[in-house]
């Protein structure tokens, strides 16, 4: 078993300096062009000065209609390098690894956002998405790789891949959503295709000491959580990835095989280091994960309420979060801008009335 405050070297040979990593989360609270806003910046510092050993961006957009929400950080163009490069630097000087989600929204693009008609890997009336064509694939694949070439120039001690939550890659793979004749559609070989290209040409132009990790979504949004299990395996048995970031939603709920932390004990993990998500909510959650063998911890709803939630649980392996809701004024105390806490007021019961 791994104590929360060991260090945590990757296959690439990057080590972080713990084992919590802060989760990648929507915040809208970046510039309309995708450029970094001081808001954006300072909330993802202020978790490298309260003891995250890696620090995850929110999901980056690696080509401008695959943008989500309003105000989305992008690695699309490069008049982004310049916030990117302020970042890194940021937070490699307050000793976290920096790493850069790389997203498309896919189908899950809203028309009206990014101005034009959004996309999928086959046709999706209910989000009025038209079908990829195979050069627009090709280009998708490029893209996610130039957006990746672009954060080893900001400074990026790494990437993530975002195969989750039902954004373009994860349509890719859901059998539901990917109903492609042609090479990248029917069997998980083909429906994996894009990913491995991805990763592969991401080895090839950022190099073998580049931190490269998958995020997954395990059931949900239309995957096979068979198939999940048997393509983590295969990411890790593939050589290119150092990381599997795996979003369980509640780690602890109960399964037929006991609770979904499973999924992630199951795997032959090899050198790969894998990390779960999912109500991870306190010191007794984490010691509980990093005993069950999972590498490193990944935090999100307890990293908005303490910036320095890593710090707090390695000095007291029971602490616990502050209890909701909490106000405004604590969320800005804990470095989220106006946007972020108003983003925050979807969740039920979070944020006080003001």
């Amino acid at each position: 078993m791994a104590l929360p405050d060991a260090p945590l070297t990757f296959p690439c040979g990057k080590t972080m300096r713990n084992r919590f990593m802060l989760a990648p989360m929507t915040n809208q609270q970046s510039h309309a062009d995708g450029t970094l806003s001081d808001d954006e910046c300072n909330w993802l510092v202020k978790r490298a000065a309260g003891g995250f050993g890696l620090v995850m961006t929110c999901a980056s957009h690696v080509q401008a209609q695959g943008q989500c929400w309003p105000g989305q950080l992008g690695i699309f163009a490069d008049y982004h390098l310049e916030g990117h490069q302020r970042l890194t630097q940021a937070l490699q000087s307050q000793g976290s690894l920096a790493v850069v989600q790389l997203h498309h929204g896919g189908m899950r693009s809203p028309n009206e956002l990014v101005g034009t008609t959004s996309v999928a890997p086959s046709e999706n009336e209910p989000h009025e998405a038209r079908a990829l064509t195979p050069a627009e694939v090709a280009s998708l694949r490029d893209d996610f790789i130039a957006a990746a070439v672009r954060a080893r120039q900001a400074g990026y001690d790494g990437v993530e891949l975002h195969g989750a939550h039902g954004y373009i890659l994860c349509q890719f793979l859901s059998p539901e959503s990917n109903l492609r004749t042609d090479h990248y559609g029917g069997s998980l070989a083909n429906r994996s295709r894009l990913l491995f290209e991805i990763l592969e040409g991401i080895r090839t132009h950022c190099g073998a000491d580049f931190l490269v990790g998958v995020r997954l979504s395990l059931e949900r949004f239309g995957v096979v959580p068979e198939e999940m299990q048997a393509l983590s395996q295969q990411l890790i048995d593939s050589g290119q990835v150092d990381f599997l970031d795996l979003s369980l939603w509640d780690t602890f709920q109960s399964t037929p095989n006991g609770t979904k932390l499973a999924y992630a004990t199951g795997l032959d993990k090899k050198t790969v280091k894998v990390t779960v998500a999912g109500k991870i909510t306190g010191g007794a959650e984490v010691h509980q994960v990093l005993e069950a063998g999972i590498d490193f911890v990944t935090i999100g709803r307890s990293a908005i309420l303490h910036h320095d939630f890593a710090r707090q649980v390695i000095r007291d392996p029971a602490f616990q979060p502050v209890q909701l809701p909490v106000s405004p004024a604590y969320l800005k105390q804990e470095g989220l801008g106006e946007a972020f806490i108003d983003y925050m007021r979807r969740w039920p019961g979070f944020v006080a009335a003001d």
